[in-house]
């Protein structure tokens, strides 16, 4: 019976474990060897470029379309999240509001919460997670784009080129933050429709996010 009762909730801890071990394993893994990881190489690629932009005269409308296309991008990021965000609080809060409303009332002494009910937490700080990241990246390509379209050989260009190349570099992170985050819904998600499908999927996506996180400038 034990067994029964926990299982449910080793799932969770082993959906959110391999996740977890995974984006350890990254982060020691792009400070040993950033120039292999796409993460990295990318954001040097947006601040190559933003200097090559930069050093050719007349490349301005170029530079504010090439940002304007991916503000678009991260927009639509920003507004899958929100939405996601929308239904997921629809359904949750109900479930919610009454495990809390035990507490409040006195009718248990903590609030009883069910491994459904903690990977829909989860669920929903990871859209919002995913939501703030996108709107962070919209702000800096949208300071990017004015600092692109200003004259090549003006000395306001110049003053704020350096600015410019962080922010581009930043705007693409984030940007890719938003994205990831909402790829790692899919184990959660999962999760709600059964348990072990929960650890399946978190395997499918870290097998997926190991595929996307590599670089390799010969493929």
């Amino acid at each position: 019976m034990n067994a029964v009762i926990t299982s449910p909730w080793l799932a969770a801890i082993a959906t959110l474990g391999i996740i977890a071990a995974y984006e350890g394993w990254l982060n020691i893994a792009q400070r040993l060897a950033p120039g292999r990881l796409a993460r990295t190489a990318h954001a040097s690629l947006r601040e190559d470029w933003f200097a090559a932009i930069s050093a050719q005269p007349g490349s301005e409308i170029l530079a504010v379309q090439t940002l304007r296309n991916s503000l678009m991008s991260a927009t639509m990021t920003a507004s899958t999240a929100v939405l996601g965000l929308m239904g997921a609080l629809s359904l949750t809060a109900p479930t919610l509001h009454a495990t809390l409303g035990e507490a409040v009332t006195g009718t248990a002494a903590w609030p009883h919460v069910t491994p459904r009910l903690a990977m829909e937490l989860v669920l929903l700080c990871l859209l919002f997670a995913s939501l703030v990241a996108s709107v962070m990246a919209v702000r800096y390509y949208n300071h990017a784009g004015f600092i692109g379209g200003m004259p090549v050989g003006a000395p306001q260009r110049q003053r704020w080129a350096a600015a410019g190349s962080a922010y581009v570099r930043k705007a693409g992170l984030l940007y890719s933050w938003g994205l990831r985050q909402l790829m790692l819904l899919v184990p959660v998600v999962a999760f709600v429709l059964h348990p072990l499908a929960g650890v399946v999927g978190a395997l499918l996506v870290v097998a997926a996010l190991l595929h996307f996180d590599r670089f390799s400038a010969g493929e």
